[in-house]
């Protein structure tokens, strides 16, 4: 059951993503994390849900045009914790970029209220 809850929280985080319009982000956001999330992405760490919305409308303004984020795994939840794998696409098969985020669910509330973000694959072990 906390599976499917995750799965849900993380496809609607990702949705905000692919959204019509800008207006509807904060919307998806605010179902699938709590206010106070503590977000770990490429450019640090940063808290609360208008946060995370500044870094989705980054991504959703992507010089090569409006991209595409999609989940590309199943969901792997040992306990309050999951991973899973994202690629994001920009339009005509531009730039892509991929990677791996980890997220925390707040219990009782099946919203993320943690998520770090991997970006990039990892190099191979020497």
């Amino acid at each position: 059951m906390l599976e499917e809850a995750a799965q849900s929280a993380i496809d609607t985080f990702l949705s905000a993503f692919n959204a019509r319009e800008d207006g509807q982000v904060i919307s998806l956001l605010s179902q699938a994390l709590t206010s106070d999330v503590v977000f770990w992405g490429p450019l640090g760490r940063s808290e609360g849900v208008e946060a995370v919305e500044r870094f989705v409308l980054d991504i959703r303004r992507h010089p090569a045009g409006a991209g595409t984020m999609v989940r590309c795994s199943a969901v792997d939840m040992p306990g309050e914790w999951a991973r899973y794998q994202w690629v994001f696409t920009t339009p005509d098969g531009g730039p892509r970029l991929a990677g791996t985020d980890v997220v925390h669910l707040r219990p009782g509330t099946n919203r993320i209220d943690q998520m770090i973000v991997f970006a990039g694959d990892i190099e191979p072990a020497p």
